[in-house]
């Protein structure tokens, strides 16, 4: 008699959890390029992953779910998290930087003196009539909350998030300051552990209550300000790559400053891995991991100079941080969930403002009645649909139209074709084919113009029609002032160029 009760109550609660709507787990990275990972998103490419790395609870979400080849992303952290809220692109939402919201003028004209464009300003907060995540999954009986970074200025909690911490930014991430060398006594890094400790506190609540949830974790790590565990550092300083590293540099691990130790940069993931297994640990003890979608996603591309531990490995992709180059705006992304066929690889393009319509999928609702969006859902395609030649084909926009350590610049990808325009040199038109050149060296817009044209007509036909703000030429551009300036170095290796670029010192073999 007992064992029967046990099985009776056994496969109820199996029922009950198969009748629940999923559960949704964001795990949101800050600053991690797509080859920062120890994960090949293109196992033809020895450098679309981090060989020394280790992070063996991301390896495990990889072999038991779905990775992306193709994420993209914005080319910044704050427009990325509103694209990600809201399911629109950047040019729609008009938030497409942070620094340079100063007040509702429509031109930043200070920060574009002397420079050849005026750029624009951006947006400083959500818009109060867009919906968010949570106020679409409230009416499908989901409860929402969000622990770390938010980067988007207002309150969490008028997006619909029951618990969060406020309108934080990067600073509580730096929890050690300026400092050259990590404390020995530091516990937190990156407040990863106390981000993930709120996190599994939130699960535990859900669970107790039977009631679906949606869960953003987005951690301040990998940003700047490294910062990890002195005892995971330890681990990677004795690694023998990190040592020659330390011996090229002229320095040991006892006088390198934090911001160039690559031992504290490997530690960080490493940390960040512990924190994501920890999450992953409380879901099955809870009971939820079967009937729970984990989501794991970089805001923007980056630029790790540590894929030079491995010596023979460049850098797979141009620009960084800041630009609609490759380098910027390409990220990892892995989904584990029901459903979804373990150790699969997704090749099609999908980009961060499809998530809100995915989301709103899973828990039953119609993506379709959404308004105002420019994401599609990746539902069907996650269960193993064959993605047609429309959804292949579709137009990605980016926007980025600042003058800050980029050039105001906007992108448009469809398929395996990207143009990129920068504002004020029109007379250097930019096509490229991804698939044969995904570094971007060669300029094609010459040898193809219609090929660009159509492309160029679109990404400016939706601008307009989204009525995204464009930069204009300065009148008061003077060549010879712009050349003398810092910044004018700093932009010149990313900016437009015709036929072939010269590639970049960590780009050569």
């Amino acid at each position: 008699m007992i064992r029967f009760l046990t099985l009776f109550f056994a496969l109820t609660f199996c029922v009950e959890a198969e009748q629940r709507p999923p559960n949704i787990v964001f795990i949101f990275i800050d600053d991690w390029a797509w080859n920062g990972t120890p994960i090949a998103f293109d196992e033809a490419m020895a450098n679309s992953k981090m060989p020394v790395l280790q992070m063996p609870h991301l390896k495990r979400l990889a072999r038991e779910g779905m990775k992306f080849r193709n994420a993209y992303a914005s080319p910044q952290c704050s427009p990325s998290r509103v694209c990600v809220q809201t399911g629109q692109s950047s040019p729609r939402n008009g938030f497409t930087v942070f620094s340079n919201a100063l007040g509702q003028d429509y031109f930043n004209v200070k920060k574009s003196r002397g420079l050849p464009v005026i750029s624009c300003i951006s947006d400083m907060t959500i818009d109060p009539d867009t919906v968010t995540i949570p106020e679409a999954l409230k009416p499908l009986g989901y409860v929402s909350a969000h622990f770390g970074k938010w980067h988007m200025r207002g309150d969490p909690g008028d997006e619909g998030y029951i618990a969060h911490d406020g309108d934080t930014t990067n600073d509580p991430g730096n929890t050690v300051g300026r400092v050259a060398r990590l404390p020995e006594d530091l516990t937190d890094p990156k407040l990863m552990f106390s981000v993930t400790q709120r996190s599994m506190d939130f699960i535990d609540a859900q669970a107790q209550a039977k009631r679906p949830f949606y869960l953003q974790i987005s951690h301040y790590a990998m940003h700047e300000g490294r910062e990890c565990l002195p005892a995971t550092r330890a681990k990677y300083v004795k690694h023998p790559s990190v040592q020659a590293y330390y011996k090229r540099a002229r320095r040991t691990a006892d006088n390198i400053n934090r911001k160039q130790d690559p031992a504290i940069w490997l530690g960080m993931a490493e940390d960040l891995d512990r924190c994501i297994g920890n999450v992953l640990a409380k879901l099955k003890k809870t009971g939820l991991a079967d009937n729970t979608y984990v989501v794991v996603m970089s805001d923007n591309g980056y630029r790790h100079k540590e894929l030079k531990l491995h010596p023979k490995l460049t850098q797979p992709m141009h620009a960084h941080k800041w630009w609609v180059w490759q380098g910027g705006i390409r990220v990892p992304m892995i989904v584990r969930g029901p459903g979804i066929q373990a150790g699969s690889t997704f090749e099609g393009n999908v980009v961060n403002y499809d998530l809100l319509p995915t989301f709103v999928d899973w828990a039953g609702g119609q993506p379709g009645k959404l308004k105002d969006i420019d994401g599609v859902s990746l539902a069907g395609y996650l269960r193993g649909k064959k993605p047609d030649e429309a959804f292949l084909k579709r137009h990605l926009y980016f926007h980025y139209p600042h003058n800050r350590t980029s050039m105001p610049h906007s992108a448009i990808v469809s398929g395996t074709d990207k143009v990129i325009h920068f504002y004020g040199h029109d007379d250097i038109p930019m096509l490229f084919d991804l698939a044969k050149d995904e570094a971007e060296t060669t300029n094609l817009a010459a040898k193809q113009p219609q090929r660009h044209q159509a492309l160029f007509n679109e990404m400016m036909r939706y601008l307009k029609a989204v009525n995204a703000r464009i930069p204009k030429v300065n009148p008061d551009f003077d060549p010879k002032v712009y050349k003398q300036m810092e910044a004018y170095e700093k932009r010149l290796p990313h900016g437009p160029f015709k036929g072939r670029r010269p590639l970049t010192d960590d780009e050569k073999n």
